[in-house]
């Protein structure tokens, strides 16, 4: 078993387009149906493997490009040492004050090391400003309990 972290930062708006961050369903919309609707199934379709957007199942992560990933660990307290490392770079911008509590972050830290030992993945997100969203995530790998079936990013 091993970690793979991913990082994404963006507008607010793109991260809340939650058709372009789920997979696209298995049957495709029918031929005679609305072209708005096969368009949009064509884009999902396109841009869901390949965009750097964060999926809304944080397992999906692993069908991203390889580029995406942002370190790799055989070791849970690695893993999650780049989350609080991440955490700590990126607290300057967050938007609400109670998220820069560094009491609050290290226990965020302390509780993804528990979860990435046990086998779970690990997902973070926090309003910065401007508004822009920040989203952390460490993926268990090979294989990833929540969805055994997705290949590792680095195989």
């Amino acid at each position: 078993m091993h970690h793979h972290a991913y990082l994404w930062t963006g507008p607010k708006e793109r991260f809340d387009d939650e058709a372009l961050r789920r997979p696209p369903h298995p049957d495709p919309p029918p031929a005679g149906g609305r072209p708005e609707l096969i368009e949009r199934y064509r884009q999902v379709a396109a841009e869901f493997r390949t965009s750097g957007l964060p999926p809304l199942e944080t397992a999906y992560w692993l069908v991203k490009p390889r580029s995406l990933v942002r370190g790799t660990w055989d070791e849970a307290k690695e893993a999650a040492a780049w989350l609080g490392e991440r955490l700590a770079e990126y607290t300057p911008r967050f938007a609400a004050e109670s998220d820069r509590d560094t009491a609050r972050l290290a226990r965020l830290v302390d509780a993804a090391a528990e979860r990435l030992r046990s086998g779970a993945d690990v997902s973070y997100g926090c309003y910065l400003e401007r508004p822009s969203y920040l989203t952390l995530a460490v993926v268990t790998c090979s294989p990833n309990r929540a969805s055994p079936e997705l290949p590792c990013p680095c195989a």
